[in-house]
């Protein structure tokens, strides 16, 4: 069996692949395919630049913590609902047997 040899990438590399991910659009895959890297080894270089990068985010302001307030009950709602659908689709699925 084959083993491959680990790749050594600069700092800069990284960096500039980790900030594609974050800045952009962008997926952790696509980014990984464009330079030819493993997915999860981009990965793991994106999750451990928000560790450590963690504090250089802003903190959130009123409205945007309101609006997470709302999108949470509004998904906790949801949540309940389906559960609830769920449960009546599974009992009138048992009556037309």
């Amino acid at each position: 069996m084959t083993r491959r040899r680990r790749q050594h990438f600069s700092p800069e590399f990284k960096e500039e692949a980790v900030r594609m991910v974050l800045e952009g659009e962008r997926t952790v895959a696509s980014v990984a395919r464009e330079f030819g890297i493993n997915a999860s080894t981009l990965g793991s270089w994106v999750h451990r630049h928000r560790i450590v990068h963690g504090q250089d985010e802003q903190p959130l302001s009123g409205p945007e913590r309101a609006r997470i307030r709302e999108l949470e009950r509004e998904n906790a709602e949801l949540r309940e609902k389906l559960t609830f659908l769920k449960k009546a689709a599974a009992f009138f699925a048992a009556e037309s047997r």
